[in-house]
């Protein structure tokens, strides 16, 4: 008979996440990732079968929370569009100040991993891949409504605009590993929100 698991998976999973987001994939050892969950190696590999596939677990993990907060931003059917999109910008500049504050320069696991791993890791870039028709779906539905209301600008199509905003946020992301700081990622904000006004 198996012995029952004494740890907690998602406690587990949740270390693995941060220490992936803060040094990659390839940077994180066993002994780091050991460390990371508080398991000893054969605990890792009889829970998580290998580090790859606790990498996809850790970065589907991210993913799905990233992208539901980005949906409860943009589905919130109590401000109209443009609102929703100037909120879902604030959301990213708060997101990065606090990495700042906290000295932590991470940025973001998805742009982190695309990064790294998604021309040679079929299976991270088809997380990765889908992830981002999710986020583009949600950020259309908004920029047709806002389209629809004469809020923002038909000048191009509602896929377009969403590839240019998601494209925007990946690099302000990295504009603030970088160092740049909120008035510079505001000021990037506001241009785009410009330039989808009519």
């Amino acid at each position: 008979m198996a012995r029952p698991r004494t740890f907690d998976e998602e406690r587990a999973l949740t270390g693995a996440m941060r220490l992936f987001w803060e040094k990659g994939y390839e940077a994180a050892s066993t002994q780091d990732l050991c460390e990371a969950t508080g398991l000893g190696r054969s605990s890792i590999y009889n829970t998580f079968t290998s580090k790859h596939a606790l990498f996809v677990r850790a970065l589907a993990h991210y993913l799905d929370t990233m992208t539901a907060n980005q949906t409860a931003i943009l589905e919130d059917a109590s401000q109209p569009p443009l609102a929703r999109l100037r909120n879902l910008f604030s959301s990213v500049i708060d997101t990065e100040e606090a990495n700042r504050h906290e000295r932590l320069g991470i940025g973001c696991l998805g742009v982190n991993s695309s990064v790294e791993l998604s021309r040679r890791d079929a299976e991270a870039a088809g997380l990765l891949q889908r992830d981002l028709e999710r986020r583009l779906g949600g950020l259309q539905d908004v920029i047709t409504s806002g389209q629809q209301a004469g809020e923002i600008s038909r000048v191009r199509t509602a896929r377009e605009f969403a590839l240019f905003i998601n494209a925007t946020i990946a690099g302000m992301r990295v504009s603030a590993q970088s160092g740049l700081d909120r008035s510079a990622l505001e000021a990037i904000a506001d241009t785009v929100l410009s330039a989808l006004t009519p």
